[in-house]
């Protein structure tokens, strides 16, 4: 029985509004807003500090905040199409997801919340898979099912779309990578409505975001965080799937991977994935033992991050920490020894950086000048 957190958090309809309006503003990340949030204490207060942050920081053009007025539109969109935005902690946020560093403030959920509070397995893998990938996709996802696992996935073509339908009767969660009303790809509206009557569907995305490329990766992110593992079926060696592998290691979570004939291009990235040390896997079986323990160990929501702003640097901090940025990705720790600063100046610098648009943050602690 996988033990979950607790709803700890309630947010008021007044507090919910101004999170909304501060991570729709140019340049809030899910790091820098629960900064933000931590230091001064709310989101409101942040919001009329915002400027002045990013004016330090070198911003070269006014920085966009969210208005009261569109935060409330989007509000009326979601609840039109009957979507929650739900924070960390609040009953229906994914557990697991809400532990990570980059979890979004505030998740756009459709469906049921029951689903979403359940143990979740992903399964992801190639779009152009073949008859024997899709086939045991389906099995796996039904399997997972059966025995009471959640099956989450990205609602894309192949590996994806054969997982969802095999357990939508049991459970299934998609991850989009747009708004709630632009269905990527559009031929899976009708499985996205199937998913919806008995699972859910979650997007960090406001409403009416069509999805870019680079909107993916941070969809596989959501997939990976929300799961106790990920499953890569099928995977060619450049395989988007590949990347969700990446950040769930990242995360901290399981990775399994199924072999397959080394004659099949579809196969070389989940045979390289075992090779790097992911867990072969035949069957649902493998994935339970595997899992077991850590279901049994529960979650916790963080403690917050040392305060990012706790220190205020001066100009000549400043320009030493700028200087030792450029576009090659630097260690944070790396950045700390060199600039001979305590992490609390450095951490100022970066995100009044951040909110300049002039700072780029990389997996596993690097950044870099954008």
């Amino acid at each position: 029985m996988d033990t979950t957190t607790s709803a700890t958090t309630r947010l008021t309809d007044a507090q919910r509004l101004d999170w909304l309006r501060l991570i729709r503003s140019d340049n809030i990340g899910p790091r820098t807003f629960r900064s933000l949030v931590n230091h001064f204490g709310s989101a409101r207060a942040a919001l009329e500090r915002l400027p002045e942050l990013a004016r330090r920081g070198g911003a070269s053009r006014h920085q966009r905040i969210c208005s009261e007025k569109d935060a409330r539109a989007e509000l009326a969109t979601a609840e039109r199409l009957g979507v929650r935005l739900i924070a960390p902690g609040e009953g229906g946020y994914p557990p697991r997801l809400a532990v990570v560093d980059d979890a979004p403030p505030l998740l756009g959920v459709r469906g049921g919340l029951d689903v979403l509070e359940r143990p979740m397995i992903a399964i992801v893998g190639s779009r152009n898979a073949s008859g024997a990938g899709l086939k045991f996709a389906s099995q796996l996802a039904r399997d997972l099912g059966n025995a009471g696992f959640v099956v989450v996935s990205g609602l894309a073509r192949g590996i994806d779309q054969s997982a969802h339908r095999a357990s939508i009767e049991s459970g299934t969660v998609a991850v989009l990578a747009g708004g709630h009303d632009q269905v990527y790809p559009p031929e899976h509206a009708d499985l996205l409505a199937a998913i919806v009557a008995s699972g859910a569907a979650i997007s960090e995305m406001p409403p009416g975001h069509a999805p870019r490329a680079r909107d993916f990766p941070r969809r596989n992110r959501l997939i990976s965080g929300s799961s106790i593992g990920v499953v890569v079926v099928e995977a060619a060696l450049r395989s988007g799937s590949l990347i969700t592998a990446r950040i769930a290691a990242e995360q901290g979570r399981e990775v399994f991977a199924v072999p397959g004939s080394p004659l099949d291009p579809r196969a070389a990235g989940t045979n390289d994935l075992i090779k790097q040390g992911a867990t072969l896997i035949t069957d649902a079986s493998d994935i339970i033992q595997a899992v077991e323990p850590i279901m049994e160990r529960g979650i916790e929501l963080r403690e917050p991050d040392e305060d990012p702003l706790a220190g205020d640097p001066d100009a000549s901090d400043r320009e030493r920490i700028v200087g030792l940025l450029g576009p090659t990705p630097i260690l944070l720790d790396d950045l700390i020894r060199l600039a001979g600063a305590s992490p609390a100046i450095v951490r100022t610098v970066l995100l009044e950086l951040d909110l300049a648009g002039r700072l780029e943050r990389h997996g596993g602690g690097l950044v870099s000048l954008a």
